[in-house]
């Protein structure tokens, strides 16, 4: 039997040792207690001798709140060059192989895209002269910054404030070499940003040389030309190398202002900027005044080329199709467009026109149109008002919202949902969670039908056919397979066209209900032809066949719809004299945007007018300024030409009495467009007389033949 005295002699051990180790601790962590304040007593001793007082301390204030801004600073400006730095991971100096010349719908060339069409010439092959020229215009102290020249973009700010308007540029050539080669010319502070960092970012990468090089081989010239050797064969017929004083002045005024000054267009308004480049050679110190006299003196002829202005903006669109369908190896091309450039005139007319005559009233700058015929060729291409002021194209690279005129997809949806014309709907308030839209008067406007609400743009009743009926999913798959191509957001608000979408987008989508509810059929490319002629493309056997997205009697009651827009609608200002016209109006949140988007038989046009920079218009909507801007494109494109109907409208839809104001309205608006246009467009037959005279011939060529009598028959009748 164990002895009870061992256990217990165990757990004295035990005890034992817990005590010495309870005691070590103790002592331990006192001793690290007592060093640590001696420690920290000697220390403060010894840091008040650095102790400051007075001014210093003041100054030590200033600069520790300082590197602390600093720091917080970096961490912004770091945030902030992230995007713009990814856009260079590419081969960005890279343009691409491409050498493509364009045709028009006729043959005709219309312009030329890809490498550059002439080979580059070493700035140390360029005369003095060129270099100086064009520095003393855009930057004279190229070679003393690095990428954001400060004193320049002062001294510009100074003289501009000065003269109360812009009459100097402060960005230097890094900066707009960054912007031609990586960003657009769209008008925002994000976009200034990434300009800044990536003109710092050239500017460590690439000797002032190279940066010059680059800037001279890729700026836009006008006439279709791009680079500084291109712009010197196309003007004067001759190589830079070989240019006089006066041809160089007149080349480098080009740069800022190239469709403006283009000499092939305005002479004497080429002229005079080269006179300004003259004078600034000799403030600049570059020259002196007897050194240009003779270039005063005697301004610079240039090769007639006539007025014919390039598409640019089409053909940008066009490069980038080509790209897409041209087969590997085949780079150097001929491509058959469908382009029709008394369309694109009459676009771009139209365009400036109401610009001109109602944009300081709206508040608006710039318009955007797309006109597509019905079997799917873009006729036209308005990008912006001036190509040479900004390349940025804002029909087809131009992110906006829509507002209404989004809602046709939605409607569309409906109706493959069982929805009808006449199906009757609470136009009353609705809310969503938290989202309560209202309609544009701000009123309920009770329970309508579906023709009533989309004619008169009621925006509850759309909202309560997603929310009850339709979800977000099926009404984005819809406008998808129609043809939009931008990214659109799965957000319940998106039913009232706060998605971005592009003009392209919208007159692809709509050109659905006016091609019997098939997609696929857009094209820019007919023909791609090698230089020997063999056809390496063609668009009716190489392109995949259109297909149908709209069932026949959702496409009926879509266009049933849509035609009541301009006639008893917010469209009213479309209507088009004996043509039913289809469509619908939109206008955003702050009249941002404003849209038109409709239809004809036989053509599909979608017309945007806003401002760059995302500045409120005055109240204008899609009704007013843009209908007007389509109501005039759409008289001159239909005249002379077989008038279609819309797919499911073989006569106008409503009832005799409102036909007959809606024809009395659509003629008084045609005279006026008529009035308006009669003193810039050449006078031409009206579809009226030129089907009558159509059917006239028809008749005669549906007459029986007469036995002709012989010639003493004739004169023994007489």
């Amino acid at each position: 039997m164990a002895s009870p005295s061992k256990p217990r002699k165990r757990r004295g051990r035990i005890a034992s040792a817990a005590l010495a180790v309870d005691a070590w601790l103790d002592s331990s962590l006192y001793e690290i207690g007592f060093k640590a304040r001696q420690f920290w007593e000697a220390a403060t001793i010894f840091s008040r001798r650095f102790r400051l007082h007075g001014w210093r301390r003041a100054i030590i204030e200033v600069l520790s709140e300082g590197f602390t801004m600093g720091a917080g600073g970096f961490v912004v400006l770091l945030a902030l060059a992230m995007p713009a730095f990814e856009i260079t991971a590419g081969d960005w100096r890279n343009q691409g192989d491409f050498a493509v010349t364009f045709l028009d719908r006729y043959g005709n060339e219309i312009g030329q895209r890809g490498i550059i069409q002439r080979d580059s010439v070493p700035v140390d092959e360029m005369p003095d002269i060129v270099i100086k020229a064009v520095l003393a215009t855009e930057d004279r102290r190229f070679f003393d910054h690095y990428g954001i020249d400060v004193l320049g973009l002062s001294r510009a700010i100074f003289e501009n404030v000065r003269a109360n308007s812009v009459v100097q540029g402060g960005s230097s050539i890094t900066q707009q070499l960054a912007k031609n080669l990586f960003l657009s010319n769209e008008r925002t502070l994000e976009r200034k940003i990434k300009e800044a960092f990536l003109s710092l970012w050239l500017e460590a990468n690439l000797s002032k040389k190279e940066i010059l090089q680059l800037y001279l081989d890729r700026a836009y010239m006008g006439g279709g030309t791009f680079g500084i050797e291109a712009a010197a064969d196309f003007y004067f017929g001759k190589s830079v190398k070989d240019l006089n004083l006066a041809e160089a002045a007149m080349l480098a005024g080009l740069f800022k202002a190239p469709t403006k000054y283009a000499p092939h267009i305005n002479l004497p308004a080429a002229r005079a900027r080269a006179n300004v480049v003259l004078s600034n050679l000799v403030d600049s110190g570059f020259m002196t005044e007897g050194q240009v006299l003779q270039a005063r003196l005697h301004p610079a002829d240039v090769v007639d080329r006539g007025e014919k202005q390039s598409p640019d903006y089409f053909l940008d669109w066009a490069f980038d199709e080509v790209k897409k369908i041209a087969k590997p190896g085949q780079h150097s091309l001929v491509a058959h467009t469908t382009f029709d450039a008394n369309i694109q005139k009459a676009a771009e007319e139209s365009v400036e026109f109401h610009l001109r005559q109602f944009g300081k009233e709206y508040n608006v700058t710039e318009g955007a149109v797309v006109v597509i015929e019905t079997n799917g060729a873009v006729r036209a291409i308005v990008g912006g008002r001036d190509y040479g002021a900004s390349q940025f194209n804002r029909a087809t690279k131009a992110l906006r919202q829509t507002g209404s005129s989004f809602k046709p997809y939605v409607y569309a949806t409906a109706m493959e949902h069982g929805f009808t014309p006449d199906s009757v709907v609470s136009g009353g308030a609705v809310s969503w969670g938290n989202w309560s839209p209202h309609n544009y008067s701000g009123g309920s406007a009770g329970n309508v039908t579906l023709l009533t609400a989309i004619a008169k743009s009621i925006n509850t009743v759309p909202v309560r056919l997603a929310k009850d009926h339709l979800g977000i999913a099926p009404i984005k798959a819809m406008a998808e397979s129609m043809g939009v191509e931008s990214p659109l957001e799965s957000h319940k608000t998106m039913v009232l066209g706060t998605s971005l979408m592009t003009v392209m987008d919208q007159a692809t989508g709509y050109s659905v209900f006016a091609q019997n509810g098939f997609v696929g059929s857009r094209h820019g490319i007919t023909q791609l032809v090698t230089r020997t002629g063999e056809v390496v493309y063609d668009w009716t056997k190489d392109a995949p066949a259109p297909h149908r997205v709209l069932s026949e009697k959702a496409l009926k009651y879509m266009n049933t719809m849509l035609a009541a827009v301009p006639v008893i609608g917010t469209a009213r200002r479309a209507q088009l004299p004996n043509i039913v016209v289809a469509g619908k109006t939109g206008t955003t949140q702050s009249y941002r945007d404003a849209w038109f988007v409709g239809f004809t038989g036989n053509y599909t046009a979608a017309v945007w007018l806003g401002n760059d920079d995302f500045t409120p218009t005055n109240k204008m909507t899609g009704g007013s300024l843009p209908a007007m801007v389509w109501q005039r494109l759409m008289v001159y494109a239909h005249q002379n030409i077989d008038l279609k109907p819309i797919p499911g409208i073989d006569h106008p839809w409503v009832d005799p009495e409102v036909a007959a104001k809606a024809e009395e309205a659509a003629k008084k608006a045609a005279t006026d467009a008529e009035a308006q246009a009669e003193a810039e467009r050449p006078p031409v037959l009206s579809s009226r007389t030129t089907q009558t005279l159509r059917d006239m011939t028809k008749v005669f060529q549906s007459a029986p033949v007469l036995d002709a009598p012989t010639l003493p028959e004739t004169l023994s009748a007489l």
